[in-house]
């Protein structure tokens, strides 16, 4: 299903005169109301009236997560503070959070965002949603909530953790879409098989998540494991929260962005210049509709790449691939560029092994040392001592031919790894960098 058929499905000449229409109006309200921005056009040379074509972007400068943090906590709203609704902040755990400021309308824009993304998903009036993604400051619960309830569907606001209780909701209640982060629902996976529920037994037939990169391999684990379809969506709180793009269940191959809303582009993340359809590289977002928040060409620091392509859905707005990681993520370990999500395709690969996993990074006698510890099957443990050997073996092989590093690989038992409520934590760096 298609929620909102005449804006999801515009011939792209049409869309784009949207677009340079709602960028030159957004552009205007930021020059007027926010310091930041007009410090930064200024210093560049750059006035909204300078911006006649949509090519004409690039000559903005880009805004970053550190500017928000120096702008903490409201210096970037564009509306007084009687005009704002709601306001949610960043889970980052270094610096200051980033704050955001919703609008009325910004809330019903977000909620409409939503409720096409749950169509896309697989959602419809008639369905059940089990919302497993954390309510608070975290934009994902809330904005799956109010998506839900604009999509006319009923959803449950489970939030994260209670996690048997969980799997209890799950069977009295017979929700029929799931929503969490995709580290979160393998748990989830985890303790009903510990229960001895079965999610054949269930009624799922769809789970969006996000909040997480998350690999191919990954999705298959859940699909296999929860028995239902894994959908990928994308958001983030400084755009606006989940709902930027997502999957369509029909095709899932790359999230559509919702273009009549944010313009993406995707920049070498070295140089700062705009790469073509199909090449790789950092995801920047401007938002075209937002009152409270603008954000002009922000740096998401995810790595993707876009395609025009058109879809078997018949969704014509362009799709963003699955991130690969971030640039800020990105592990430099003796001098190459390693994501976690290349080590959790080799892991996903090997039999045996479990979806949980972490990466740690020490730096020993002025050398960097990659630890990858991995929790493999109950019956391996049990098992005789060449089997994990073997294992271990080939997964340490698998990855230096993968990243081009050597890792040590342990072999970890079942739930020895600290689960995690929301997003689940890869990597532990502790070089002094």
């Amino acid at each position: 299903m298609i929620y909102d058929i005449e804006y999801e499905t515009l011939p792209r000449e049409a869309l784009e005169a949207i677009q340079l229409r709602r960028l030159q109006n957004t552009l205007e309200r930021a020059y007027a109301t926010v310091p930041f921005y007009r410090k930064k056009f200024t210093e560049v040379g750059v006035k909204p009236g300078d911006i006649k074509s949509l090519k004409d972007l690039r000559l903005l400068p880009f805004t970053t997560k550190q500017d928000l943090r120096d702008n903490y906590p409201f210096g970037m709203f564009a509306v007084p503070m009687e005009m704002v609704v709601r306001i949610h902040a960043s889970s980052g755990t270094t610096g200051q959070p980033t704050v955001v400021g919703y609008t009325a309308r910004d809330i019903n824009t977000w909620a409409t965002l939503m409720a096409r993304s749950l169509a896309a998903g697989g959602a419809t009036r008639g369905d059940i949603i089990h919302n497993a993604f954390g309510y608070g400051l975290f934009t994902g619960g809330l904005g799956v909530h109010y998506g839900a309830e604009k999509l006319g569907a009923s959803v449950i606001p489970v939030s994260g953790g209670n996690t048997k209780r969980q799997i209890t909701i799950m069977k009295d209640f017979g929700p029929t879409i799931i929503t969490a982060t995709p580290s979160y629902v393998l748990h989830l996976a985890e303790i009903a098989s510990e229960l001895g529920v079965d999610f054949r037994d269930l009624k799922f037939k769809y789970g969006i998540f996000g909040a997480e990169p998350w690999s191919e391999n990954m999705r298959e684990e859940i699909e296999r494991k929860l028995h239902l379809k894994a959908v990928d969506i994308y958001g983030l709180s400084e755009v606006i929260g989940p709902g930027v793009s997502i999957e369509c269940h029909e095709a899932q191959r790359g999230m559509h962005i919702a273009e009549d809303h944010f313009i993406p582009e995707i920049i070498n993340p070295d140089t700062g210049e705009p790469l073509p359809y199909g090449e790789t590289g950092e995801l920047i977002f401007t938002s075209i509709t937002k009152e409270a928040f603008p954000v002009l060409r922000y740096r998401t620091r995810d790595i993707t790449a876009i395609t025009p392509e058109p879809c078997i859905c018949g969704r014509t707005l362009v799709r963003m691939k699955k991130v690969s990681g971030r640039t800020d993520d990105m592990l430099i370990i003796r001098g190459v560029n390693v994501f976690p999500s290349q080590i959790e395709s080799v892991l996903m690969e090997t039999e045996g092994v479990e979806p949980h996993y972490q990466l740690q990074v020490d730096r020993v006698d002025n050398l960097d040392k990659l630890t990858v510890m991995v929790e493999v099957g109950e019956h391996l443990f049990s098992d005789t001592v060449r089997p994990l050997q073997e294992i271990e073996k080939k997964i340490t092989k698998n990855i230096k031919e993968t990243i081009g590093v050597s890792a040590q690989v342990k072999l970890v038992e079942p739930k020895t790894i600290q689960r995690s409520e929301g997003k689940a934590v890869r990597v532990i760096d502790n070089r002094k960098l």
